[in-house]
């Protein structure tokens, strides 16, 4: 089966300033999660229940996975000096939901 991916609003803004190279390169890797969302290397985010993150060279991606509705839902894309200062460990499943479905509407 396959994932649907999604991005949140502020990974899609971080996304757009990244250079066309490290784009193309994120795009094959978030690609890829459409098959398997948790890929050997992914690794889940300490101190959260849902977040995993995939490595792209100095970026990393930061997700969440719905078993429930197949979809990957992009929270965070950066550079790995500043991505974790951004990211919010503290996402709760029903507030991902929510997003989920307010982006499947």
């Amino acid at each position: 089966m396959a994932y649907r991916v999604l991005f949140v609003s502020r990974a899609e803004r971080g996304f757009k300033h990244l250079s066309a190279e490290v784009q193309d390169r994120m795009i094959s890797a978030i690609n890829l999660l459409t098959e398997d969302p948790r890929p050997a290397g992914a690794v889940k985010l300490a101190g959260s229940d849902n977040l995993f993150r995939i490595r792209v060279g100095k970026y990393r991606v930061i997700y969440a996975v719905e078993d429930d509705f197949l979809v990957v839902l992009i929270v965070e894309v950066g550079h790995r000096k500043e991505i974790y200062r951004k990211a919010d460990k503290k996402l709760t499943r029903d507030f991902l939901l929510s997003l989920i479905k307010q982006k499947l509407q």
